[in-house]
């Protein structure tokens, strides 16, 4: 019995959460740190390329008046900052530096945005208010890394209640091992893993 058999047979992925009426785009950490090759995070193919889908995707969100919320990470100093092992988010995630600037391909100025300064974007974040005056009830999570701050703002999007969705071609990781082993997980628990050609088609007809 393979692994995918042994939860299977157990029932986890037995449902599809679904969609509702009023969606919302999530975007995880597109920020210059990951998607600019002069930054030590910058040069990975796979979030270069979830970074054009995501854009893509949210240009139709916004043309049909879809809430987006994007956020990118930064501290004050190492004090404030968690214990993270990541070399370049000790050195150079600090209020200011470059590498901290939204990607300008995602980056819109109507859309919410914010710092966040743990891996979920809802830890200790505005994000549920603005969530909930929008009357959301749906999430559609994009960003980076699959297996890092994605995989936190799937799960607490899933505690908080909202259906969630995860378009995998806009997410990225450093590998595709990862990635896939993040969306396989989430997939069987928390969200329905989709892609980015299926959620335009269900934003075009809201």
């Amino acid at each position: 019995m393979t692994d995918s058999d042994a939860y299977r047979q157990a029932g986890y992925g037995s449902f599809e959460i679904g969609l509702g009426n009023h969606p919302a785009v999530l975007v995880v950490d597109l920020q210059v740190a990951f998607t600019d090759p002069q930054y030590p995070l910058g040069n990975l193919p796979m979030i270069h390329a979830a970074t054009e889908r995501t854009a893509e995707l949210l240009e139709v969100a916004r043309s049909r008046e879809v809430p987006v919320a994007a956020c990118y990470t930064a501290y004050g100093s190492q004090r404030d900052m968690p214990l993270w092992k990541v070399k370049a988010v000790r050195e150079q995630f600090t209020y200011g530096h470059p590498c901290t600037a939204m990607d300008p391909r995602i980056h819109h100025p109507d859309d919410f945005t914010y710092c966040k300064n743990a891996p979920s974007m809802f830890f200790q974040t505005p994000l549920i208010t603005f969530l909930v005056r929008q009357n959301v009830d749906t999430v559609i999570v994009t960003g980076c890394t699959t297996s890092g701050c994605v995989r936190a703002t799937v799960v607490d999007a899933f505690s908080f209640g909202f259906r969630v969705q995860i378009a995998a071609d806009c997410c990225g990781d450093a590998d595709p091992g990862p990635h896939s082993d993040a969306l396989r997980d989430v997939g069987r628990r928390y969200a329905d893993v989709t892609d980015a050609a299926r959620m335009m088609e269900y934003l075009e007809v809201l």
